[in-house]
């Protein structure tokens, strides 16, 4: 199956789905070293996103999760790339970071709340999302 979406960030990726049950704020909830979820209080505490494609609906502040998630991405510990259904300035800043300053590119895209359950059931999601024009998701079970 086959969904358009929005770029946010130009890139290629695609990996098994990490699902957020619960907004996640980068900046004390994401050990840029390991790509393990630290938030004590998060119901996916202990989950690596490394290399997964990340699907949350919205990031959950602070604005120094941008350089959290960048450094993740530069080390290769991050998320391969990053599926939204709400636009959040901080993730994508994160990722624009990284690929300006690193090199290392985690595309992110934002999708219609109507292609929602069809994404959260995907087991593996490939992004293609150019620069311009419409981003593609391709799902598989």
């Amino acid at each position: 199956m086959t969904i358009q979406a929005i770029t946010l960030v130009p890139g290629q990726a695609e990996g098994q789905t990490f699902v957020l049950s619960e907004p996640l704020s980068f900046w004390g909830g994401l050990d840029s070293a390991t790509g393990r979820i630290i938030d004590q209080w998060h119901p996916q505490k202990g989950e690596v996103l490394t290399g997964r494609i990340l699907i949350m609906k919205a990031g959950r502040g602070s604005s120094s999760g941008s350089s959290v998630l960048a450094e993740a991405i530069r080390r290769k510990t991050g998320p391969a790339g990053i599926v939204l259904m709400m636009r959040d300035a901080i993730v994508t800043v994160g990722a624009m970071v990284a690929a300006e300053l690193y090199g290392v590119h985690c595309p992110v895209v934002l999708v219609e709340e109507t292609d929602w359950d069809a994404i959260v059931s995907a087991g593996i999601v490939g992004i293609s999302a150019a620069g311009t024009g419409p981003a593609m998701l391709t799902l598989r079970i």
